[in-house]
C-alpha cells in the first residue's frame, strides 16, 4: 500500500480538547469526547481525509458544551416538539423521549447514543435494503466459483455508512416535517437533542469514510460511487415535489447494483446490469409504498407526497404490478447472464414472499405496515442466494 494510504484516522484534535476539559457540559449533550473520538474508528485513509475528519471534530465536540444552569439559552434547539424542555432529571439521565430500549442504550456511551440513533444503526432494515442489490458482485462471479467474499464485506461496510448517511440527510432536510409527524418527532435532530450543524458534521465524517471505502475498487467504479451521494442528498425533496418520491428512493436504494458489478468487471453489462437495476427500482416501489402507508395521515396535515397518497384504495393493484414486473425483470437479468437453474427455483419463492407481502399487508395497521416492510430483508437474501447457488 502507497505511503499516502498509510495515515491512521484519529479525530483527536488536542487543542480544542485541551481548552475545554475544564468547562461544564449538559451531562445528555450528544457529544462525542476527545476519549471517545480518539478510539472512535482507525483505517488506512489519505491525508486530505484525516485532515478533513480532524476539521469536524473540531464541530462535534465543542457544540454539546453548554451550560447546564440554562441549556435552552445556550442551546435554543433543545426542546421538545411542544416547546417545553422535559423535566431536568429526564434531561441529566439522557432520557427525553423515552423509546423502546435497543442495544444502543446498552453498550454505547451516552454521548454517542444520538450520532447511532441519527444513523439509524439501532434499525438495520435500511443497511440490508441497500446492501442486497450489491450483492450484484455474485452475478458478476465466474461460472462454478464462489463470489469476491472480500469485495462483499467491503460493499457491506459502504452500504452501512451510506445508509447512516441517507438518514443524517433525510432528518436535517425534513426537520420541519418530523416534528410534525409522530412517528419521526423523537428524532435526534426533530427532538433537538441534536443540532442540525451537528448532523452536517456527522454527515461529513459519514461521507469521508464512505469515500474511503471506493477507494480500492477501480476507476469506473469510483465515478459509479461519487455520484451516489447526489442522490441521497436530493431524495428528501422529492416528496416536495412529486407523488412519486418512492421511485427515486428505487433509483437511489439500487445504485449499488450497478457499483457491485463493476467492483468485479470494471464496467457494466446492460444486457444484465440495467434489468437487474429496474427489478431493484420497482421492488423499492413495492416495499416503500407499504412503508409509505404508516405515515399517510400526517401526510396530509403536513402537505407531503406519496406513492400510498397517488394510490389510495388501489395501492394493492399497483404494488401487485410493481411485483411481476420486479420478478420479470430479475428472470431477464438471470437469463442474460447464463445463471443456472436453482436461480429461477429461489426466484419462484422470493415470488412467494413478495406475494405474500401484496396480499396480505393491512394498510390500515401501521404496525402491520412496518412488519411486512421489515420483511423485505428475507426477499433479499432469497434472491441472493439464488444468484449464489445459480453460479456455483
Amino acid at each position: 500500500m502507497a505511503p499516502v494510504f498509510s495515515t491512521t484516522i484519529s479525530l483527536y484534535a488536542s487543542q480544542p480538547c485541551s481548552s475545554r476539559r475544564n468547562q461544564p457540559s449538559l451531562p445528555l449533550t450528544p457529544s462525542l469526547s476527545c476519549r471517545n473520538l480518539t478510539a472512535l474508528t482507525k483505517l488506512p485513509v489519505p491525508h486530505s481525509i484525516v485532515r478533513s475528519l480532524k476539521f469536524a471534530a473540531r464541530f462535534l465536540t465543542p457544540l454539546t458544551t453548554t451550560s447546564a444552569s440554562n441549556p435552552a439559552k445556550e442551546f435554543p434547539l433543545f426542546q421538545a416538539p411542544d416547546g417545553g424542555y422535559g423535566d431536568k432529571k429526564k434531561l441529566e439521565n439522557g432520557d427525553l423521549f423515552p423509546s423502546e430500549q435497543s442495544w444502543i442504550d446498552e453498550h454505547l456511551p451516552r454521548q454517542v447514543r444520538p450520532y447511532a440513533r441519527l444513523a439509524r444503526l439501532d434499525k438495520p432494515i435500511g443497511t440490508w435494503l441497500l446492501a442486497w442489490p450489491c450483492m450484484s458482485v455474485s452475478l458478476a462471479a465466474l461460472p462454478g466459483n464462489l463470489p469476491d467474499l472480500k469485495m462483499i464485506g467491503l460493499l457491506g461496510v459502504w452500504a452501512l455508512l451510506l445508509r447512516g448517511a441517507a438518514c443524517t440527510v433525510n432528518d436535517i432536510l425534513d426537520v420541519d416535517i418530523d416534528r410534525k409527524v409522530e412517528r419521526t418527532k423523537k428524532r435526534p435532530i426533530a427532538s433537538g437533542i441534536l443540532t442540525p450543524f451537528q448532523g452536517v458534521c456527522f454527515l461529513g465524517v459519514q461521507l469521508l469514510l464512505g469515500l474511503g471505502i471506493l477507494l480500492p475498487l477501480n476507476n469506473y467504479s469510483r465515478i459509479l460511487g461519487a455520484f451516489f451521494p447526489l442522490l441521497i442528498c436530493t431524495y428528501p425533496l422529492m416528496k416536495r415535489i412529486t407523488y412519486w418520491p418512492q421511485a427515486y428512493l428505487g433509483l437511489t436504494f439500487n445504485w449499488g447494483a450497478l457499483l457491485g458489478w463493476s467492483a468485479v468487471k470494471g464496467s457494466l453489462d446492460p444486457a444484465i446490469v440495467l434489468p437487474l437495476y429496474a427489478s431493484g427500482v420497482f421492488w423499492t416501489l413495492v416495499y416503500d409504498t407499504i412503508y409509505a402507508h404508516q405515515d399517510k395521515e400526517d401526510d396530509l396535515k403536513v402537505g407531503v407526497k406519496s406513492t400510498a397518497l397517488r394510490f389510495g384504495d388501489s395501492t394493492k393493484k399497483w404494488i401487485s404490478g410493481f411485483g411481476m414486473a420486479c420478478i420479470g425483470n430479475l428472470a431477464l437479468s438471470g437469463f442474460n447472464a447464463n445463471i443456472g437453474w436453482p436461480f429461477y427455483a429461489f426466484l419462484a419463492v422470493a415470488s412467494g414472499q413478495l406475494a405474500w407481502q401484496i396480499w396480505t399487508v393491512d394498510l390500515s395497521s401501521s404496525s402491520d405496515c412496518s412488519r411486512k416492510f421489515v420483511s423485505n430483508k428475507w426477499y433479499g437474501a432469497i434472491i441472493f442466494s439464488g444468484i449464489l447457488f445459480g453460479r456455483v
